[in-house]
Formats: structure tokens, C-alpha cells, sequence
């Protein structure tokens, strides 16, 4: 299948590579732009390597392709690092700091994960501006305390977003799809990475024809389960 992505430009990474490996052939488009903020990096780096932090979890890979060159290395001594997936924890190892990843792809998680451990603990959170309440209350409900670092924003480009030829089109987040504005041809497929974004597809009537677990890998080996070729 030709499958349009939705992508930060900033994010696409090597998703040509892994389309490929399941056979299907991929077309990025972007509903979305991201604006970096360097004071709020500063910031964060900053307090990191002043080992301000018992935790830092980040959840996604472009604020550990943004953080880690500026941190230090053996921040892992003094703090825990997590990662969401083995993607992002393969950006922060390439930079030569040690990160744990949580077993699942998905940030609500992250405390079940530490356990007991968080209580008392300062956790910094570099991430997009889009909120994420669920995250910052579970942290603080768990007895921790979150120091969240909006280090970029996500804003819609608000074009008309190319799908012609494409056999189907994965939203790779809820934002992405609310934020998507394309013409959409009933013989396209609507692909959800995850269950939180087939929530906001379904919120607007679009059931997905394929939900994967968060992953894009985890997708595609869903896809690969359901017959679409």
C-alpha cells in the first residue's frame, strides 16, 4: 500500500526505511509544524546537569534528538532517565546516556512503571506544549513532583493536506488528526497508531480501520495481521 503519514517534518526520521521492510511505500504529509524553544531547552538543560532532578522521562524522541547533545553524560548516575519507546531510547544511548524505556508507548504509564519510587521525587518533563493534564496529576498524585519544560510547540499548518494516490492514511496522534485537513476518498483506509487517537476519530466518526499499540512498528505489524497490502 501507499500510505500517507502524518508527520512533523522534524519527526520523519527513517520512516521510509520501515514502511518499506512491511512492504508498503509511505507519503509524509504535515498537519503540523514544530517551533522550538530554546530558552525553555536552556532552562531545562540547565537544571539537568545542576542534578536539580531525580527523573526525567521524555516522551518522544525529538526532545531527545533536541536535549541530549546539551546534557550531560553521566546524568544517569544521579537521575533516572526514561524513555516511551525503544526509538527514543535508541536517540538518548546514541548520545551516550543511559535511559531506560517503558514497556509500553503510551506517557499514562510512566508512574505505574517507577512505583512507590516516585514518591517525593522531582521529575522533569521536556515536551511539546500540547497539554497532557493526565501525566502531570498522576505524577502528583503519586506524591511526585513534575517540572514540566514546554521545549516546543505543535502548531496546525492549516493546508490542504495531499492524499491523491494514497491507499490509506495513518494519524500518528489525536492532534495530528484534529488538526488534518484533506479530502479524504472513501476508498482511503484511516489508520490510528493507538487507541488514544482512534478515540479522537472515532469522537468525529471516522473509525479506524486499523489501531496499533503506539508504535509505528506496532502498526504496521497490525496492518501486516489484517491483510492489507
Amino acid at each position: 500500500m501507499r500510505i500517507a503519514l502524518t508527520r512533523v517534518a522534524e519527526k520523519s526520521g527513517d520512516d521510509k526505511r520501515l514502511f518499506a521492510e512491511f512492504g508498503h511505500e509511505v507519503k509524509i504529509i504535515s498537519p503540523l509544524a514544530a517551533e522550538l524553544h530554546s530558552n525553555a531547552v536552556q532552562q531545562f538543560v540547565l537544571a539537568a546537569n545542576d542534578k536539580q532532578f531525580d527523573a526525567i522521562f521524555f516522551t518522544s524522541a525529538y526532545p531527545a534528538e533536541v536535549c541530549a547533545p546539551l546534557l550531560s553524560r553521566d546524568i544517569a548516575k544521579t537521575c533516572r532517565v526514561t524513555a516511551i519507546g525503544p526509538k527514543t531510547a535508541e536517540v538518548l544511548h546514541s548520545f551516550g546516556i543511559a535511559a531506560e524505556t517503558l514497556p509500553s508507548f503510551y506517557s499514562r504509564d510512566y508512574v505505574s512503571h517507577l512505583g512507590d519510587w516516585i514518591y517525593g521525587k522531582s521529575v522533569a518533563l521536556p515536551r511539546a506544549s500540547v497539554p497532557n493534564p493526565n501525566l502531570i496529576n498522576s505524577i502528583e498524585d503519586a506524591g511526585g513532583i513534575a517540572y514540566e519544560y514546554r521545549i516546543y510547540s505543535l502548531n496546525p499548518t492549516n493546508t490542504i493536506l495531499d492524499v491523491s494516490g494514497c491507499d490509506a492514511v495513518l494519524f500518528t496522534s489525536a492532534y495530528s488528526f484534529k488538526s488534518s485537513v484533506m479530502e479524504m476518498d472513501k476508498d482511503i483506509l484511516p489508520l490510528a497508531i493507538g487507541e488514544i487517537t482512534a478515540e479522537a476519530m472515532r469522537e468525529r466518526g471516522v473509525e479506524p480501520a486499523v489501531v496499533g499499540d503506539g508504535s509505528l512498528k506496532g502498526t504496521l505489524e497490525a496492518i501486516s495481521k489484517t491483510g492489507y497490502s
